[in-house]
């Protein structure tokens, strides 16, 4: 690819349609599927995710900027200047979430994924939403999944009759003739402007 972009590249059409260089084009490393199924058939997070990894991989499918602060722990990510993403593999209590919310400036919001947590969580500050990996995210993608091979669908193929010589365009079919013919007629019949138009 490097040597088309740059022009150097003279095999395949490059040399009969005098191709000089140009374009570009990008690549992806993807990492593992977040989630996997155990051996009981239940949604897991996969444990080659280490903790940075899981918290980059939430903060993006929760539309969060990953930019972790180097003071306070929580704030791994931000949607806002004052919305924040927590993520952690921990049981989250409600004395943990206490600490957090005591910590938290009363204009801050925080959202924390973990992978459970104490039913009162959940409704236990205004300004702070617990939500459970892996629940959070089923349904929004496909996981489990290694090969992420795209299915390629070939257009069909019209050959071209200039390209094919002395080749003769085949005889319409007498259905096609009349259609044809009828479609030129009421073509004709047509008025180029409306009765009212001027030119």
């Amino acid at each position: 690819m490097k040597s088309v972009v740059d022009g150097t590249d003279q095999g395949g059409i490059s040399k009969a349609v005098n191709w000089q260089g140009g374009g570009g084009f990008k690549y992806y490393y993807l990492a593992p599927s977040l989630l996997k199924k155990d051996k009981h058939d239940n949604w897991i997070i996969d444990e080659r995710y280490n903790a940075d990894m899981l918290a980059a991989a939430m903060a993006k499918h929760e539309g969060f900027k990953y930019s972790p602060d180097e003071q306070i722990y929580w704030k791994q990510g931000k949607s806002t200047e004052k919305d924040y993403i927590f993520t952690t593999t921990k049981f989250v209590t409600m004395e943990f979430l206490d600490k957090i919310h005591d910590e938290m400036q009363p204009d801050e919001s925080l959202l924390i994924c973990c992978k459970s947590f104490s039913k009162p969580c959940e409704s236990r500050y205004p300004n702070i939403t617990v939500k459970k990996i892996p629940k959070m995210l089923l349904g929004r993608c496909e996981f489990g999944k290694e090969d992420c091979s795209l299915t390629i669908v070939n257009m069909p193929h019209t050959p071209d009759p200039s390209l094919e010589g002395n080749a003769e365009k085949p005889e319409p079919q007498p259905e096609t003739k009349t259609a044809l013919k009828k479609l030129k007629r009421s073509a004709r019949k047509l008025p180029l402007f409306g009765e009212d138009d001027e030119l």
